[in-house]
């Protein structure tokens, strides 16, 4: 199992659609954007056809013209302006699920993940997955746990050593220290 298992973030409302990348700041004034992709291959963005927003109702075309760092420089079709560019700032772009490549074994897409029952490696229920995502620290799926708050926990084999999307369930073996109480809260008067 490789420790970084997926390459699409949580889908939204719509069922069927897979959040793929987040359109960031305009470059330039030509109405360029940058791109924060959440493909295997971030260049692969364009590659996929037009993409949409989380309604499905707008719908973008994306050329990839470059790179900034660790995103992708993109053009859309229709978008010929900085102004334009600016307005589109955070729109997250989505496609069909069944658009998108077959996972191999023991690689998933996060929206896989969100709604499995977490259980601890002695067979202890733990909470439930409400969210999987990557932002640059290396993938993790947060758990809400009764008792705990909402924990996250690295996405790697060492700390989630099981995923059975058919059983609906992950197995978290947490780090040593990650579900331990953090130190009280200072009250009035007292130094942190």
């Amino acid at each position: 199992m490789a420790d970084q298992r997926s390459h699409a973030s949580s889908g939204g409302p719509n069922d069927g659609l897979i959040c793929v990348g987040i359109l960031g700041s305009a470059r330039g004034l030509k109405g360029e954007l940058r791109v924060k992709s959440f493909t295997a291959d971030a260049s692969a963005i364009a590659s996929y056809g037009p993409l949409t927003d989380e309604t499905g109702t707008r719908t973008f075309e994306l050329k990839v013209t470059g790179k900034h760092k660790d995103q992708m420089v993109v053009r859309i079709k229709g978008v010929d302006d900085r102004n334009a560019a600016e307005a589109l700032n955070g729109t997250k772009l989505y496609m069909l699920r069944d658009r998108l490549p077959k996972t191999d074994e023991d690689e998933y897409y996060f929206s896989d993940l969100v709604g499995l029952d977490a259980e601890l490696a002695d067979g202890t229920p733990f909470g439930q997955v409400i969210e999987a995502d990557d932002f640059g620290g290396g993938p993790f799926i947060e758990v809400k746990a009764p008792g705990h708050g909402n924990v996250l926990v690295p996405f790697t084999k060492a700390a989630v050593p099981l995923v059975d999307i058919k059983a609906g369930r992950v197995v978290i073996d947490p780090p040593d220290g990650l579900l331990e109480p953090g130190d009280p809260e200072p009250q009035d008067g007292e130094e942190a």
